[in-house]
């Protein structure tokens, strides 16, 4: 069974240096061709911008994000076809009720931390003011756009992002959850992203309802791994769909492996109750 149809279209790699353009723009479901015609998403035009985000010889990420849709930015063509990298993040935006701005474009960073979110805070703007309240002080003055996915990702540093990502997570959905059945929500949480400190990579495919939108992997040469909203390519043999409520954790020098994200939201429930 499929994820359910979302927003956003995005892609992970970790493992021998590629150029982007490898992913990013020459397979034939390339994320610039899923930016114009996405076959798993319930928009199937993802235009409202566009980011990308490498690791080099300085700690912290490179970074390249513009509100033109994917396809008819000659310069992200240019930037993926000379940049090299061992890890890289590259995501299209098809927005969820947030502007069209640089601001609101994916990834994020903080740090040598990078996240890229596909989903949803059910009925954000009910609950907008007290999730931004998550935000740690030390965090918030960082806080540049308005999109859910940001907040989300700037609030887990108050629960321990840098030391425990998972459980750190998995605490701010909880606090993020009771949130919203205090404020009679309805629309689940949804929460397919991807988080990383430049040597380790998680993916994350969690929702409240059990149908968090679609992520696949497919394992390459050694540690080599990819991760995307939908198949790069026809090859489908070759992609696993990444279960529901788990988290893919892949560690340098190790085969990735699947860790369950349900658990860790039971005891995190169970915390904040």
């Amino acid at each position: 069974m499929k994820g359910v149809r979302a927003m956003c279209r995005w892609i992970a790699y970790r493992g021998k240096p590629v150029f982007l353009d490898e992913l990013v723009a020459a397979p034939a479901r390339s994320l610039i061709a899923q930016s114009i015609c996405a076959e798993e998403a319930a928009t199937r035009t993802n235009g409202d911008g566009f980011g990308v985000g490498w690791y080099g010889e300085r700690p912290q990420p490179g970074l390249y994000r513009e509100v033109r849709p994917a396809w008819s930015d000659e310069n992200l063509r240019s930037i993926c076809a000379q940049v090299r990298s061992p890890l890289f993040f590259a995501h299209v935006r098809a927005s969820t009720g947030a502007a069209s701005a640089r601001a609101n474009c994916h990834p994020f960073v903080r740090g040598r931390l990078m996240f890229m979110h596909n989903g949803q805070i059910g009925d954000y703007p009910t609950v907008k003011r007290r999730v931004e309240a998550l935000i740690p002080d030390s965090c918030y003055a960082e806080r540049q756009g308005a999109t859910d996915s940001e907040a989300l990702f700037l609030a887990a540093f108050g629960d321990g992002l840098e030391e425990d990502p998972v459980a750190a997570f998995a605490a701010t959905l909880a606090r993020v959850l009771r949130i919203m059945e205090a404020a009679g929500v309805r629309e689940p949480l949804r929460f397919t992203s991807a988080l990383t400190d430049g040597e380790t990579l998680w993916a994350f495919r969690w929702a409240s309802d059990d149908q968090a939108p679609s992520l696949y992997y497919r394992m390459g040469g050694g540690d080599g791994l990819t991760i995307a909203s939908e198949p790069l390519d026809s090859e489908e043999g070759r992609w696993r769909q990444a279960p529901q409520g788990c988290v893919i954790v892949a560690r340098a020098g190790a085969r990735p492996h699947v860790r369950c994200m349900n658990e860790a939201m039971r005891d995190a429930r169970r915390q904040a109750a």
